[in-house]
């Protein structure tokens, strides 16, 4: 859903330079490992970094081009006079963009082949709020905002996705969270609605009953989908993001909205640090 007011502020020009006092920021976000030791993404031929120029954040948006209008189908409303073959909406100048590059022969990063973006406390207020907002009612949501991140456009490139790149992701995240006093990861996680959205249905009844976060916490969404009409009953197994973040502890915030310009269900989606699961508390923070 695209079309819901939201309260904004002027958009930042991607086109134009960032400033030093910006960079330097970002530096700040992201500083680089003292260790000269090579980390498990290195170890498997990928580089975990963070978009630092105008061409780092466009090789994400060509790969969620890719993934979501070439892959799926979306119909994407982007700014006017964006590049073709891109994915661009008014929140990309705000947010910080993680991106996982294939390491070419000489050790160099190359192709982006999976990407997050990051919308920071202070990037929101700035920008007005969040993208969940124009398909929630994040309402209850508003006791932890200074400490919570918004998760979303998450991609791998169709040729990787083994596991190895969503894992390098969500440590690069894990470690920003941390390093950066954060607590809290909230965004939308996408359903595929091909079969007019029955699997959706059947996974929203199955997940409310095994998933579902506390009432004080549990959101709307402003355009539901139908689940009523649907067939609820189906044996259906949750795509590998959803049960990967069902894995590290995260939760349904409530029902699903339906996005009819991706033509997907989306769950809104929480997850805590605090709640990370001793192993991969060890696996992606070392303690």
């Amino acid at each position: 859903m695209r079309d819901l007011p939201l309260p904004t502020l002027p958009m930042a020009d991607l086109s134009t330079r960032l400033s030093a006092e910006t960079r330097a920021a970002r530096r700040s976000l992201h500083p680089r490992s003292a260790s000269g030791e090579p980390d498990a993404a290195a170890r498997a031929g990928l580089a975990v970094v963070w978009a630092r120029s105008e061409e780092d954040v466009r090789a994400a948006q060509r790969l969620r081009y890719r993934v979501f209008a070439e892959e799926m189908g979306a119909r994407l409303n982007v700014p006017a006079g964006s590049p073709p073959g891109h994915d661009i909406d008014l929140f990309d100048p705000y947010c910080e963009h993680l991106l996982v590059r294939l390491l070419g022969n000489d050790g160099e990063p190359g192709e982006v082949i999976g990407t997050y973006r990051v919308l920071t406390p202070d990037a929101a207020r700035r920008v007005g709020g969040l993208y969940s907002e124009t398909e929630f009612d994040l309402t209850r949501l508003r006791p932890m905002r200074s400490r919570m991140v918004e998760l979303g456009r998450s991609c791998v490139h169709p040729d990787h996705r083994h596991g190895g790149a969503i894992m390098a992701l969500w440590g690069a995240l894990a470690e920003f969270m941390v390093r950066n006093e954060l607590d809290t990861m909230v965004g939308c996680a996408s359903i595929s609605m091909r079969d007019g959205g029955h699997v959706a249905a059947s996974l929203w009844e199955q997940l409310r009953h095994t998933h579902l976060a506390p009432i004080d916490v549990q959101v709307r969404p402003r355009l539901p989908l139908p689940v009523e009409e649907l067939d609820r009953h189906l044996q259906v197994e949750p795509p590998a993001l959803i049960k990967g973040y069902l894995r590290v502890g995260a939760k349904i915030l409530g029902a699903p909205a339906w996005d009819p310009d991706f033509h997907t269900a989306d769950l809104p989606m929480l997850m805590r640090i605090a709640d990370l699961p001793a192993r991969y508390r060890r696996h992606f923070l070392g303690v």
